[in-house]
């Protein structure tokens, strides 16, 4: 079985308060971390066409009184959490399925997801969307990963957090699991046939 973990909130959670905190010191006020990203063209970022510098800048803007673009990166990339059970579950896998990583992510954050976690040698290989010029849950990304990484869709599942990118992959012929926790996602792997140490 080929065994495709998403990122954020699967294998790390979020954490943005450094973040929320820096932005709210220079006369912003955002209480959550939607109030960011619905503002600063993330989408164009996590596709590629905005670069990490161009998502800094929006991101000061957003503040009456402009950070330092040296903070805001910072602050940026210092929001995550990783998920140890998540971690140690992929590697299980490794030792009997094929293992993948595809997600939506930028360049500032995914660099510092192989800094801190040397995420790029948890599985086999990566599709991070910045590269990939597309973002879940569109089909494109998914026929990418086929392509790429040699996939067989009826052998092929995939873990994420969000529904509507599941019911993607569903239309692509794949399995996919709606991650909540680690013990539902061993639970459904299982269910499905794959052998979860």
């Amino acid at each position: 079985m080929n065994v495709i973990f998403d990122i954020g909130w699967v294998l790390v959670h979020l954490a943005p308060e450094p973040l929320l905190s820096l932005l709210r010191r220079h006369g912003a006020p955002v209480s959550r971390l939607e109030e960011v990203t619905g503002r600063i063209e993330l989408h164009e970022h996590e596709s590629g066409r905005l670069d990490g510098a161009g998502l800094v800048a929006n991101i000061a803007k957003l503040a009456p009184r402009q950070p330092a673009h040296a903070d805001v990166a910072a602050a940026w990339v210092d929001m995550f959490d990783p998920q140890p059970a998540m971690f140690a579950l992929a590697a299980q896998l490794r030792a009997r399925h094929r293992v993948f990583l595809l997600s939506n992510v930028g360049d500032l954050h995914w660099a510092e997801l192989q800094r801190r976690f040397a995420l790029h040698q948890l599985g086999e290989d990566v599709i991070a969307s910045y590269e990939a010029g597309v973002m879940k849950p569109h089909e494109g990304i998914y026929i990418q990963a086929e392509q790429r990484f040699s996939l067989d869709p009826a052998q092929t599942v995939f873990i994420d957090d969000r529904l509507e990118n599941i019911e993607a992959v569903h239309r692509r012929g794949w399995h996919g699991i709606v991650h909540r926790h680690h013990d539902s996602t061993v639970e459904a792997l299982r269910a499905l046939g794959v052998q979860v140490d």
